[in-house]
């Protein structure tokens, strides 16, 4: 215990204007005492002998002190405060509250930038990247069996890929892929063509199929329980179809038509055009529809040649996803495909022999009866397979795309859109990217009147010319997100993920989780962009396809001079 007392006279000092004694305790329990603002009156010393008693008859530590207290300081009167503010001027008063306000802005609400903010930030999608596993059988004879299993649903779709299109016909049977495409829903040995849609109908199925440069695919969707079906029905498609004469010359009249109605004024014209001159006397510079007379010419023989040299097991993919059970499909597959071609050649060694050669060059047709001209303005792109391809994808998205019908380009992200939205110079305009196995095209394509044409270029180029140069941070992550949010929306149906599973199992040979791509996709920044467009766009040679009254568009030198920027 231990005490600490001022000396009593002080305690009980007349003069003192308060007294206060503090007992504190281990409970710290406190006792005050205080008297008003006035001359106390003498304390007995019998009273304070007793209190001190009582305090250590408890066992408490207590402090007896005594001091004068100072009165607070009085509150600012009205008077003073309204003095201050007449001294403040009022400009400055004026920019006080503007401060406040810039202040406000810097900050907002989060509730309304939750979905709505202008400023880029980088997406989380750590939450939906555990996507379901794609497992993959390769079977004896090189087939390849990958599916994705869903099993909560109730809806399946199966597919079967070939690697093998246009690209690897020659220049006499071009047009044969497609025409078996076409050709093998006609009729089977045991299926009849009516019998083969009624079957897939009765089933409340779909089937589709397309052909491109590179692949083909057959697709059927169904319910699970019709799955052993569907894969049946596909099977005895692609091995037992009879190609009837009479079948196969009704089919030659619609791809005749269907050739004459592509002549026309659109897009696949002009990317055909674009094809055949940047890749001329190469096989991708070679049409899906093929000439019409080759379609004049091909026959039975030319459709099953053509099956035998690349319709091989090892260069097919069968993929399922939804309500599938993986083992399921392999054991259905072992027993339906049993009769396809064992040809060794294989897709790398064909494209080898004759690989894909970028030539700058242009080709336009003037037709002034056309309201409308249409151009596209392409560089050599990159491979499936190139470390680049994503930071070109990437590009794409930069530049972006626009529709007049649909409006809203003054306020997108990309500089081009703005600038044509804004001068109203184009009907629409895209940027594209296209990949194959040992090349690619990029580029933009648009549609202007004839009068804006030459504002159209200079601002497609201008734009273009920069991306060496000029690209920022905020644009990049941008087009991050646009890119990733894309493939996410690619692959929410059945059909898109059967395909995405063929696809990435031709192209890379295995298939790339979502993981893996989005940090890919995250690995590029604006120095990544600026290096690849410094290798394909900066002094490159370029190839141009136009179409319809483009006598105001610049030539080919002109456009030549514009991939680079003078610094001086």
């Amino acid at each position: 215990m231990t005490w600490h007392i001022k000396p009593l006279c002080h305690v009980i000092s007349p003069q003192l204007s308060s007294l206060q004694i503090v007992v504190s305790s281990s409970s710290s329990q406190l006792l005050s005492l205080a008297a008003p603002s006035r001359k106390l009156p003498h304390f007995p010393a019998m009273a304070i002998r007793r209190l001190l008693n009582l305090s250590g008859s408890r066992s408490h530590s207590a402090a007896v002190t005594a001091a004068t207290s100072s009165p607070p300081p009085p509150p600012p009167s009205s008077s003073s405060s309204s003095s201050s503010s007449s001294t403040t001027m009022i400009y400055d008063r004026a920019a006080d509250t503007v401060k406040s306000k810039l202040k406000r802005l810097e900050t907002p609400d989060s509730r309304f930038l939750r979905y709505t903010s202008p400023h880029p930030i980088l997406a989380d999608h750590s939450a939906i990247l555990s996507s379901p596993e794609t497992r993959v059988t390769t079977l004896p004879n090189g087939l390849r069996v990958a599916t994705e299993s869903r099993l909560p649903g109730r809806a399946a779709a199966v597919g079967v890929w070939i690697d093998s299109g246009s690209r690897f016909e020659s220049d006499a049977t071009n047009g044969v892929a497609h025409f078996l495409e076409r050709m093998v829903f006609k009729g089977t040995e045991k299926r009849p063509a009516r019998v083969l849609v009624e079957e897939i109908g009765s089933m409340g199925g779909h089937l589709s199929a397309c052909t491109s440069r590179e692949h083909t695919a057959y697709c059927a969707e169904v319910m699970d329980e019709n799955v052993p079906k569907a894969l049946d029905l596909l099977s005895d498609m692609l091995q037992h179809s009879c190609f009837r004469e009479d079948q196969m010359e009704h089919e030659r009249d619609l791809i005749l038509q269907q050739i004459k109605e592509a002549e026309g004024p659109s897009k696949e014209i002009i990317f055909d055009h674009l094809h055949a001159t940047a890749f001329q006397y190469t096989p991708l510079g070679r049409t899906v529809l093929g000439p019409a007379k080759n379609i004049k010419t091909i026959h039975k023989s030319h459709i099953k040649d053509y099956i035998s040299a690349h319709c091989a097991a090892h260069r097919m993919v069968i993929s399922a996803a939804g309500a599938v059970k993986h083992e399921d499909i392999v054991e259905q597959v072992k027993k339906t495909f049993t009769k396809l071609s064992a040809n060794p050649s294989v897709t790398s060694q064909l494209v080898a022999e004759k690989p894909a050669v970028f030539t700058g060059s242009e080709v336009r047709i003037i037709d002034d009866d056309l309201p409308l001209a249409q151009f596209a303005v392409a560089f050599k792109g990159a491979s499936w397979t190139d470390p680049d391809s994503i930071a070109l994808m990437i590009i794409k998205l930069m530049l972006g795309s626009w529709n007049k019908n649909a409006g809203g380009g003054k306020h997108m992200g990309s500089q081009l859109v703005q600038r044509v939205a804004i001068n109203e110079i184009a009907e629409c305009m895209t940027a594209f990217n296209t990949n194959y196995k040992d090349a690619g095209l990029f580029g933009v394509y648009a549609v202007a009147k004839p009068d804006c044409l030459d504002d159209l270029a200079y601002a497609i180029m201008l734009e273009i010319s920069k991306l060496p140069y000029l690209v920022s941070e905020e644009d990049v992550t941008r087009a991050r997100n646009q890119l990733k949010s894309s493939l996410l929306l690619h692959i929410n149906g059945l059909s898109h993920v059967v395909e995405d599973i063929g696809r990435q199992l031709l192209t890379y040979g295995r298939r790339i989780p979502l993981a893996e791509l989005f940090a890919r996709i995250d690995a590029v920044d604006a120095n990544t962009v600026k290096r690849v467009a410094n290798r394909f766009i900066f002094d490159r040679d370029i190839a141009i396809a136009a179409l319809g009254p483009i006598q105001g568009l610049p030539d080919y030198n002109w456009f030549r001079r514009r991939t680079y920027l003078l610094r001086y």
